[in-house]
């Protein structure tokens, strides 16, 4: 299957002083993971196989889980365009400003 682009966004349940540590824990399971991804202001965005990405979202929330987050909402958008579209195809221009 081709790549595909996904963005999640962690809101875990903890204590305000927090809550960038656990989101931290989040982005660590993503950079350990080796896809290609960027994190944003508001949100990470991953490219790769939907399985492998799928799964990289699920341990991300365990992540915050263990840093002792409650309870963690996480939206996911998804461009499912297999193979055609890329992350720096999408921002390019914007970085070239």
């Amino acid at each position: 299957m081709a790549k595909i682009m996904m963005a999640f966004q962690v809101l875990p349940k903890v204590e305000d002083d927090r809550l960038f540590e656990v989101v931290d824990e989040a982005i660590a399971v993503v950079a350990a993971s080796g896809v290609t991804y960027e994190v944003g202001p508001m949100e990470t965005t991953m490219e790769g196989e939907p399985d492998e990405l799928w799964a990289i979202i699920r341990k991300a929330q365990d992540a915050c889980i263990k840093a002792g987050a409650g309870r963690v909402m996480t939206y996911i958008k998804m461009d499912y365009n297999p193979g055609k579209t890329t992350i720096e195809e999408k921002i390019k221009k914007y970085r070239e400003k």
